[in-house]
């Protein structure tokens, strides 16, 4: 009993020094990613369930200020200014604006890709990866809320830059979505106007406004 008492003690011990060093980890993260002015992302993005024999790959990019963003992906352009999200679709020459609301915003949106783990998770340190001679540590996010339809979350972190590598979602179905980063620049130009939507332009260009 004493051994098992001693090995029972150990393994807390471990786990609580274990989560720290995720805890410490995320926040270095979420600190260096609100350093910036703006930063851009160029990624790569997969889609696969082997029980239904899906498996999509696209690559995208977005630039994000504060909680402004413009991503691009699938042909599909979509705009946050802080209070409405504007989806132009060039194919269909439609555009659809919705108002944002934060209490029906639980998805890993754009805005809260690089901080979303602030908030709801449990986690904990995972394997450790070297790719390409970065050193990559992942950490498990598991949500507080076990009706969540998010089963959990490895981030790959590179543990130089402290800049997200990889983030891999497993849903409740086996559905899992991974984004790899495939360059990752901060403080760039951007113009003043890149998270404003013009609607004249595209009203003049015909595309139908749908605003919900």
């Amino acid at each position: 009993m004493k051994k098992i008492s001693i090995i029972l003690i150990a393994f807390f011990i471990t786990s609580v020094s274990l989560a720290q060093d995720a805890k410490s980890l995320l926040k270095e993260v979420s600190a260096k990613a609100k350093s910036y002015d703006n930063i851009t992302i160029d990624f790569k993005y997969n889609l696969n369930n082997s029980k239904e024999n899906v498996n999509q790959e696209t690559r995208g990019d977005v630039t994000l200020q504060g909680d402004k963003y413009v991503l691009n992906m699938l042909g599909t352009t979509r705009i946050f200014d802080g209070k409405n999200i504007y989806t132009i679709v060039p194919e269909d020459e439609e555009v659809t604006i919705s108002t944002y609301n934060a209490k029906d915003d639980k998805d890993i949106t754009p805005s809260k890709m690089l901080t979303f783990y602030e908030k709801g998770y449990n986690y904990k340190m995972d394997i450790e990866q070297n790719v390409k001679g970065r050193k990559i540590q992942f950490v498990k996010l598991i949500p507080i809320d076990s009706k969540a339809e998010i089963k959990d979350i490895l981030l790959g972190i590179d543990v130089q830059t402290k800049h997200i590598y990889k983030l891999i979602q497993t849903d409740a179905k086996g559905t899992k979505y991974t984004l790899t980063v495939n360059s990752f620049k901060t403080n760039q130009p951007v113009s003043k106007t890149l998270f404003t939507f013009d609607e004249a332009k595209y009203k003049k260009d015909g595309y139908y406004i749908n605003k919900l």
